[in-house]
């Protein structure tokens, strides 16, 4: 599992990154907290030092990393409620 460090941002409250299998972890913002993490493929140091260091983390997000086929992406984690799981 990749270290998350959370960050200024009205949308993704975590990101962490691994640098050996280049792949960028977002865990976003739900209404209750923390939210989902994603994973995003092909990611370089720089591209990941480029992100943490925008001006914006939410904006850099929308117009870099979202949607870019460079960077697919699968759901890591399901955000549940107070820490329990869903019932079935």
């Amino acid at each position: 599992m990749i270290a998350l460090d959370p960050v200024e941002s009205s949308q993704i409250h975590a990101v962490g990154f691994d640098p050996a299998t280049g792949v960028l972890a977002i865990q976003f913002k739900n209404k209750s907290g923390p939210g989902n993490v994603y994973h995003y493929a092909n990611f370089s140091q720089s591209q990941y030092n480029d992100f943490v260091a925008a001006e914006s983390i939410g904006k850099y997000f929308g117009q870099n990393i979202k949607g870019n086929p460079d960077h697919p992406h699968q759901k890591i984690e399901q955000a549940a409620d107070e820490g329990e799981p869903e019932a079935a």
